[in-house]
This record gives structure tokens, C-alpha cells and sequence, in this order.
């Protein structure tokens, strides 16, 4: 079947313009960074809610009159609800596409939210677990949409740096999440004013999540009206009838390389999942009465991670070095641990500051990486599928190192729960050095960019020698560059 193609019309300022090519129509939208930035408000939410427990667990264990156990499981939530739900949430991304995702996630952190605040009383510790599964549900609708969002919108020349901005929106939530509760809620005797202050951080939060809800309700659309690149214009040509959901699944459990990946990821970011969880019980123990520097040592990891993700994420639009860039920060985040580990107990904050800032900015900057990484390692695959195999394999991590490192923590002290995270890193940095840079994704856009110079290239002059032709110039060879031939 042949299919006639208009010419194009000129692309928005700093598009991706192509020309016409096999692929179809490419250009960029404005409302790209609309639709980003919307996503990283929402995902900072929930991402604060993930962590507001943990930055001060002491102050919600003395308000609840629960054990040490109970407040990580708040955290730990996150990860147990995120294993079961990533499949059928993949599959209703593939399904349904990213607006109806986009709008789940923002009502479920919103009301998981609300839920919280019938929890001001210390007999009603179910209710705040109850609103932190609902917060936690959000989650599955949210962890696996930056390198989407990223591949839908964006172009080539920008792709990594969207993703690395989504991540960020998240790790900013995080870094509130360690700021801000500890100076909401101060460490006071009395449970009527401790749970005026909780009042305060709850309706906050609610609020913020509701007006991120309505935004997203307004502004958030499924796709723009023309692919961002090549790949993503080949992936929209593709027909419903032939991609499968499970086949997908197998195809990727069956591709070493990101297999591979996808372990690495889970060891290194369940590492940072267990030691932001028990941060704050590692400062106490060693400077107690330092709430508020637990939490801005908190603060530091995540702020320096922030800038190492976007670093790297820029870095990869210049260069696609995926597989030596990962390498690296993958040694630099076990080298970051192991000063951390050996330093915390030394009796001078101002080095914790250092070295959590150090470890913060390779450990968290990996995580875009990941992300794009796998997006090269699967293409054509679904992003939403590699991600979530990823976000899985990080959660089963995290609740084990969480746990583990916890029960370490009570027998042996902290030094001892810090290097067992130390050996998995060890573990993670051999098997990166494993995989294969396989860049399928940056290969079909290099292979479609070389199809539209090729045939934008040919001389015009016999179509206008064949003028007086009945034929319709679309159907002559030489007029390839004005149509898509599709079989």
C-alpha cells in the first residue's frame, strides 16, 4: 500500500526537524516541557510522602507509641505494593497510554493525602498506614514514566536530559521529604502540640497534591500531534495487532544485557532506598538530639544526587557513551560508600555533610542512567515495561537491604550494616562491567536520519522531465522523498 505524504510544514523553534522520511512527520511540541514539568511536581509529592515518616522516625514512634520496625514499613510500603501492581499498570500504559496513567497516579497521591490527615491521634496509626498504601499505589503509576514521557515528547538531542529532569523531580521530593519534616514537626513532649505540627504538614502536603491533580486534569495530554524522532515515528507506525504485551515481557527477560542491567539497577537502588529509610537512625545513634541535621544531611544526598543525574543526563546527549558512563558512576558510588561508611562515626558532622554529598551525587545520579540505558538495551520495546522490570528489580532490593540492614544496625552497629551495603555495590559494579553496549534506540535513529538524507538528496529534475507522464509522480522511483511506501 502506498500512502501519499504532505510536505512538511516548518518545525517550532528548536524542533527536531527532519524532513520527509519513511518514518513520517517529525517535530517537536512547546507543550513538551508543560507536560514534563507537571510530571516531576506530581512525582516530587509523592515522593516527599515516601520519606516524611522516615526522616523522623523517632518523633512518629514516640507519637504512635509503635517500634522502629513499623515506621521503615512505612517506607517499606512503596516497594512491597509496587511489585505485585507493575505488570498490570505496564500493561494499561501500553493499553491506554499516558494521560489515563498521568491522572491515576496524581488522584491516588492526592487522596492517600487527605487519608493521613484522619490520622492526628496516636491511637489511629492504621489510618496513616492506610494513606501511605494509597500514596504508595501512586507510586506504581509514577516510577516507570520518565523514560515515556522522555521517548513520546522529546527529541534525540534531548531525550536523556528529559529523563534525567523527571528523575529529578522525584529526588527533589525526596530531599524535601528529609528538609522539611524535621522543621514542621519539631521533637516536642507534649502529643497535643506534636500533633498540631503533624496537622500542619499533613494539610500541606494534601493541598499541594490536590492542585497537582487539577493541573494535570488540564494540561496533561496523551502524546503530541507529531512524533519528537525517528525511533518514536517508527514505533507509532507500527501496528496495534502486532505488538503483544507478553511476548514483550519474554523478549526482555531473554536479552542478557538488560537482564544484567536490571540487577545492577535493583542492588544499587535499593542500596539508596535502605540508607535514606534508616538515615536518621544512623545520625542519631552517633549524634543524638540532631533531628533536624539528620535531616539536612538527608537533604545533601539527595540535592548533590539531583545534580549528578542532570550531569548525566546532559552528558549522555552529548556522547551516548551509556555503557562507560554507568561504569563509572557505578565504581564512584561504591568508592562513596565506602568513605561514608568509615567516616560517620568520627564525631565531626561537617565530614557527613561531605561524604553523603559525595556518595549522593553518584549513587542518585545513576538512576537516569538506568533508565536510558535500558531504553537503548530494549528498543523498540516499551519504555514503561523496561522501566517497571527495573523499578521492580530496585524494590525487591530495597526491602531486603532495608530489613537486613536494620536487623545489622541492632546486633553490630552501623559501620557493620553500611558495609554490607558496600559488598552488594562491589557485587553491582563487576556485573556492569558485564554489558554489552547494545544502542538499538540511537541506531534506529541514525539508521532513519540516513533514509531521509538519502532520499532528500535526489535531484528533482526528473520529476519535472516527467510532467507529461499519466502516471502520478508520487508512484515514480525518483519520487521516493515526497511519499511512504508501506507494504
Amino acid at each position: 500500500m502506498v500512502r501519499q505524504e504532505s510536505l512538511q510544514e516548518p518545525a517550532e523553534p528548536g524542533g527536531d526537524e527532519r524532513g520527509p522520511g519513511v518514518a513520517g512527520e517529525v517535530r517537536v511540541s512547546r507543550r513538551r516541557w508543560a507536560v514534563l514539568l507537571l510530571f516531576s511536581s506530581y512525582s516530587l509529592c509523592n515522593a516527599f510522602q515516601w520519606i516524611q515518616y522516615g526522616s523522623i522516625s523517632n518523633v512518629f514512634m514516640r507519637f504512635y507509641g509503635v517500634s522502629a520496625f513499623a515506621i521503615d514499613w512505612l517506607s517499606m510500603s512503596y516497594m512491597l505494593t509496587y511489585i505485585p501492581l507493575l505488570f498490570p499498570v505496564a500493561w494499561l500504559l501500553d493499553r491506554r497510554g499516558l494521560r489515563l496513567i498521568a491522572l491515576t497516579g496524581s488522584a491516588l497521591n492526592a487522596l492517600g493525602a487527605w487519608v493521613k490527615l484522619g490520622s492526628l491521634r496516636p491511637p489511629l496509626f492504621p489510618v496513616t498506614v492506610l494513606g501511605q498504601v494509597i500514596c504508595s499505589l501512586a507510586q506504581v503509576f509514577i516510577l516507570g514514566m520518565p523514560s515515556c514521557i522522555a521517548s513520546v515528547w522529546f527529541g534525540s538531542r534531548e531525550v536523556s536530559t528529559a529523563c534525567s529532569i523527571a528523575v529529578f523531580g522525584n529526588q527533589l521530593g525526596i530531599a524535601l521529604g528529609f528538609l522539611v519534616p524535621p522543621v514542621l514537626v519539631p521533637n516536642v513532649e507534649n502529643v497535643e502540640k506534636l500533633a498540631y505540627h503533624i496537622s500542619i504538614m499533613f494539610f500541606m502536603t494534601a493541598g499541594v497534591a490536590t492542585a497537582l491533580f487539577i493541573l494535570v486534569i488540564i494540561v496533561f495530554k496523551e502524546k503530541p500531534p507529531y512524533p519528537p524522532s525517528q525511533a518514536q515515528a517508527l514505533i507509532q507506525s507500527r501496528p496495534t495487532v502486532e505488538y503483544s504485551y507478553m511476548q514483550s515481557i519474554l523478549r526482555l527477560v531473554r536479552n542478557t544485557n538488560f537482564v544484567l542491567l536490571m540487577v545492577t539497577y535493583g542492588l544499587n537502588t535499593g542500596c539508596f532506598y535502605s540508607l535514606s529509610t534508616l538515615l536518621n537512625r544512623m545520625v542519631i545513634h552517633h549524634y543524638p538530639g540532631e533531628e533536624v541535621n539528620a535531616g539536612r544531611i538527608g537533604l545533601t544526598l539527595v540535592l548533590s544526587g539531583m545534580a549528578g543525574a542532570l550531569i548525566s543526563g546532559l552528558w549522555l546527549d552529548r556522547t551516548k557513551t551509556y555503557k562507560q558512563t554507568t561504569l563509572v558512576v557505578y565504581i564512584m558510588s561504591l568508592v562513596g560508600m565506602i568513605v561514608y561508611t568509615f567516616t560517620l562515626s568520627l564525631g565531626h558532622l561537617w565530614v557527613v555533610f561531605v561524604t553523603a554529598g559525595v556518595l549522593g551525587f553518584f549513587m542518585t545520579g545513576y538512576l537516569p542512567l538506568g533508565f536510558e540505558f535500558a531504553a537503548e538495551l530494549t528498543y523498540p520495546e516499551s519504555e514503561g515495561t523496561s522501566s517497571g522490570l527495573l523499578n521492580v528489580s530496585a524494590q525487591i532490593f530495597g526491602i531486603a537491604f532495608t530489613i537486613s540492614q536494620g536487623q545489622i544496625m541492632d546486633r553490630y552497629g552501623t559501620k557493620a550494616g553500611n558495609l554490607f551495603l558496600c559488598s552488594f555495590l562491589l557485587l553491582g559494579t563487576i556485573m556492569t562491567a558485564f554489558i554489552k553496549a547494545d544502542l538499538r534506540r540511537q541506531q534506529a535513529n541514525v539508521e532513519s536520519e540516513r533514509t531521509v538524507s538519502k532520499y532528500t538528496s535526489i535531484p528533482v529534475a526528473p520529476l519535472l522531465l516527467a510532467q507529461d507522464n499519466p502516471q502520478p509522480p508520487s508512484l515514480l522511483g525518483m519520487g521516493l522523498a515526497l511519499s511512504e511506501v508501506q507494504l
